[in-house]
């Protein structure tokens, strides 16, 4: 009897977990802080022309509060202005000014996710 106690329990558990890692990957969850209550990040409109723009694949980006937090750091460096795909893991920045890759790379992998390469 008490094997099916025990039984029932751990099926509950990975219930749970596989509930919660679905929305997870979907971006959904709650991870980094997120979840369904989060306030997108607004996009960033540029004072002068855009001379360039630079295509970063990035890892380790789940969820709306993971792009918020990659918008934020990106459009708070003067001249440039950013989006995120999550489901394709790729942040597109666009800048009015001559700004070097390394401080979008830098910026990113100070959040914590690690950025692939340069598209």
């Amino acid at each position: 009897m008490s094997n099916i106690f025990a039984a029932i329990i751990i099926v509950a558990i990975i219930a749970f977990s596989l509930r919660g890692s679905i929305k997870h990957f979907k971006g959904e969850g709650g991870c980094c802080g997120g979840g369904n209550s989060v306030v997108k990040e607004p996009d960033k409109k540029l004072d002068n022309p855009v001379i360039g723009k630079t295509t970063l694949k990035v890892e380790g980006m789940h969820c709306e509060n993971c792009r918020n937090r990659v918008k934020r750091v990106i459009n708070s460096i003067e001249g440039a202005s950013c989006k995120v795909n999550l489901k394709k893991g790729l942040v597109d920045i666009e800048y009015d000014r001559d700004i070097d890759n390394d401080i979008f790379i830098k910026a990113i992998e100070d959040l914590d996710f690690h950025v692939v390469s340069t598209l």
